[in-house]
């Protein structure tokens, strides 16, 4: 993961408040927003006046002139209607205010975990947390240490030195008097708080990445970074299809797909690094956090190359091929879990696999390869079937009916792009259905 926040260019506003359009390539990168300014922005907002917000925050009117100034400049809009009756904040600024707002829940939720692990003398608001990040790429250093583990490596990637990723870890731990890294020979560690405050960070880059996107739909232009959590059976002919049409209906818009394991993939739904993950859908009881919407229903088939022994068979049940070798997805994968579960109901052992993977190359390279049998969605390999290099077994493996749908994080607010993307996928699946292609989602049984 790289998180890039290049500053920006702060210019004079002119007579309309913009400098430049929000439909223009530059309004869709991303932006060095300070979390300063944020949080003075939604004093103002809710005090309605300059005075208002100075008086609350204990600062002087000019300085809280000059932060909307140097704010809006970011942005390039006007965030506030000037009156003589005060700040009226206007469609841009409830834009922006909507994110800022969420990113105010989760430093208040920073402030919380903080305040558990700190003596009470020591406890502060989420304000001085604010304070102590300062803006978007001293999240991201923060952010970024977990995963690349290295300061050299968050420093190419946010492009600043070493020196000052350093910097910014030992001023920000000292502000919060809290150690959020431990050092190792794997490199940097998050303590227990670290983990958590992390979490928390990355919801906050997440909706800082969108504001710019939001901004741009207020003038009609879809654009930003949407990223996409791509599961094996949507990611085969769906997902690209619709990420094709879309970015022709759009191409401002800019796309990154993620191929993970379902709890990696989940993880980074729930941080906010993912916008959504397109595939199998997972059971109610571990998605309580999440929002899943079934699209269609999907069965696992028993695939063999062309020419196996049991090719010619018109008719197979679950017990010819109790013995076969099988390549078959993870444990945790669904259809490995339906296929067990098939066997198990018809007082049979589960398959062992001789080759386990989570690559569909890997897989289709093995059955084209050997005698050995496969159980996957007969859509992920629609062109062998169709070439007649591979074919699907006749066995009934009805009991492996699930839901393939669109899995979001509860509460997210998504941005333009998001909401363009999956409204395509939508509408391209329910296409498929109106011509056979996919099946209807089955009706709940009572």
């Amino acid at each position: 993961m790289i998180f890039q926040f290049p500053i920006g260019t702060v210019a004079m506003l002119g007579a309309t408040g913009r400098t430049t359009p929000a439909s223009s390539p530059e309004a869709g990168a991303d932006l060095d927003i300070s979390l300063r300014h944020l949080y003075v922005f939604m004093a103002v907002a809710q005090a309605g006046s300059i005075a208002g917000a100075a008086e609350k925050l204990s600062r002087a009117n000019s300085a809280i002139a000059r932060t909307i100034s140097a704010l809006e400049s970011v942005l390039r809009v006007r965030l506030f209607d000037r009156h003589a009756q005060g700040m009226l904040i206007n469609g841009y600024g409830r834009i922006v205010l909507a994110r800022a707002e969420r990113i105010a829940q989760e430093f208040n939720a920073m402030s919380k975990a903080l305040d558990a692990k700190r003596p009470s003398a020591a406890r502060a608001g989420s304000h001085l947390v604010f304070s102590s990040l300062l803006n978007s790429r001293r999240l991201a250093i923060v952010a970024g240490l977990p995963e690349r583990r290295s300061m050299a490596a968050v420093a190419r990637d946010c492009g600043v030195t070493q020196a000052a990723v350093s910097g910014c870890l030992k001023e920000f731990q000292e502000r919060l008097g809290v150690i959020l890294f431990d050092r190792s020979p794997k490199g940097f560690v998050p303590t227990d708080i670290g983990q958590v405050l992390i979490f928390h960070f990355r919801r906050c880059l997440a909706e800082l990445r969108h504001i710019g996107a939001d901004l741009g739909a207020m003038e009609g232009t879809v654009q930003g970074l949407v990223r996409i959590g791509a599961l094996p059976l949507g990611r085969t002919r769906i997902l690209p299809r619709c990420i094709a049409s879309t970015l022709e209906r759009y191409p401002r818009l800019r796309v990154a797909t993620v191929e993970s394991p379902y709890h990696l993939l989940a993880a980074q739904l729930r941080s906010g690094e993912i916008d959504f993950v397109f595939g199998a859908l997972r059971p109610a009881d571990e998605t309580a956090d999440l929002l899943q919407d079934a699209l269609f229903d999907d069965c696992v088939s028993v695939i063999a190359r062309a020419g196996h022994p049991l090719a010619s068979r018109r008719a197979l049940t679950m017990r010819d091929v109790e013995d076969a070798n099988w390549v078959l997805w993870r444990p945790e994968s669904p259809s490995r879990e339906n296929l067990r579960r098939c066997f198990r109901n018809a007082g049979l052992a589960a398959p062992q696999p001789s080759v386990e993977t989570g690559d569909l190359a890997i897989l289709r390279g093995v059955i084209l390869q050997s005698n050995m049998l496969t159980a996957i969605s007969a859509d992920q390999l629609r062109h062998e079937i169709a070439s007649g290099e591979l074919l699907v077994l006749p066995i009934d493996l009805g009991e492996t009916r699930r839901s393939i749908g669109i899995t979001q994080r509860r509460g997210a607010l998504p941005s333009p792009g998001t909401r363009a993307l999956i409204d395509e996928i939508r509408a391209q699946v329910d296409r498929m259905i109106e011509e056979g292609q996919l099946l209807p989602v089955a009706p709940p049984i009572l």
